[in-house]
């Protein structure tokens, strides 16, 4: 090989490769005898993998929290309009019609708001997708709104003595569909009330992943609480029993449905609703709804009382929502939140013998 003046051919002999510790510079062992690669992980508050959140939280902001809050309302008190309509209660019914549409329609502007541009909500339509329940949730309330604006324009036009510019054709075809569009839409409104909390199920939100299979009780119970509180808020008391005893049972409903919650949850996730801020939301929510309701059975015929219990129930559905939607953003600031019922869960399979199908076999 040809040799060129100038040039260095001379290598340094590689310097030996360093033997790797399997301690991790712990000497520590496992409890199979083998000695860890690394030592095991200690988690402080608010401590994350280079300062981010394991679970990144969606980027929902208050208008989500009082969407859900409307969605449960207009839900709610669709239903109650279909079962005052049909045993006669005129004034229950008019007045839960048009709190439906007002709800449904306060609810879908704050929606639009929380996504910033109008066009974004009309690309949830693009597609129809069941495994979505997002999507799922789009059209719901696209076809609730619908439906929910036809008696309650009808009913504006009652009031108006049908002084509203509508040609006479359109009024006697507004008020003919008016009913079976009610109907339809007291029909769509139990999965409403209880969609948003499948919503919150299906994220990976180690708070609302731990709690789906409670949420959607709780949503219910809380939307009741909600619509028959609205309805003592707007009607006499000559025609607010139903309010009343929806109002009632919605309370008692959602006392249950919290404490499942929170007994289902786990000790270590059961801090979320219990500490911080939303603890102090939940706690306010449960003051609010047993207030409401206890005042709404005892003093419901009192129009000044009933008015009261029902603005009550209705801040504590209120802040029932905003409340998971706070302990939801707690459980991601903490990675203790994450790990520690990963572990848990992990320390059960291995216990049972039902990691055969997984990659992670140890803790």
């Amino acid at each position: 090989m040809a040799e060129f003046e100038g040039f260095d051919h001379y290598r340094p002999p590689e310097e030996p490769r360093r033997k790797r510790r399997k301690d991790g510079g712990t000497g520590k062992k496992s409890r199979r005898g083998e000695e860890l690669m690394v030592p095991q992980a200690q988690f402080e508050k608010f401590d994350s993998y280079y300062g981010k959140p394991i679970v990144k939280f969606p980027p929902w902001e208050w208008p989500i929290g009082a969407y859900f809050f409307l969605g449960g309302l207009a839900g709610g008190s669709s239903m109650l309009a279909v079962g005052s309509r049909a045993t006669g209660n005129k004034e229950l019914a008019r007045n839960a019609s048009l709190t439906t549409f007002a709800a449904a329609a306060a609810g879908s502007a704050l929606l639009v708001l929380d996504l910033g541009r109008p066009e974004r909500l009309l690309n949830m339509f693009r597609v129809f997708k069941l495994s979505s329940p997002m999507n799922v949730g789009s059209w719901l309330l696209a076809g609730f709104s619908t439906l929910a604006a036809l008696p309650a324009v009808a009913e504006f036009d009652d009031l108006t003595n049908r002084q509203l510019p509508v040609p006479g054709v359109l009024r006697t075809v507004l008020h003919t569909a008016a009913t079976p569009a009610g109907v339809a839409a007291g029909l769509l409104g139990s999965p409403l009330t209880a969609y948003t909390a499948v919503l919150l199920g299906d994220t990976s939100v180690p708070a609302w992943q731990a709690a789906r299979n409670e949420l959607p009780a709780l949503f219910v119970s809380s939307a009741a609480c909600a619509s028959g509180g609205a309805g003592l808020v707007t009607t006499s008391t000559v025609a607010n029993g139903p309010a009343r005893k929806l109002a009632v049972a919605g309370a008692i409903a959602d006392v249950i449905s919290l404490r499942a919650v929170k007994n289902n949850i786990g000790e270590v996730m059961r801090e979320t609703l219990e500490t911080g801020k939303a603890g102090h939301l939940l706690h306010a929510a449960e003051l609010c709804t047993i207030g409401g309701g206890v005042v709404a059975a005892v003093a419901g015929r009192n129009r000044v009382a009933a008015a009261a219990a029902g603005v009550a129930l209705m801040a504590g559905s209120c802040l029932t929502r905003f409340g998971i939607l706070q302990a939801g953003h707690q459980s991601t600031s903490d990675p203790k939140y994450v790990v520690e019922p990963q572990r848990e869960r992990l320390t059960t399979r291995v216990e049972s013998g039902g990691t055969g199908d997984s990659i992670t076999t140890a803790r």
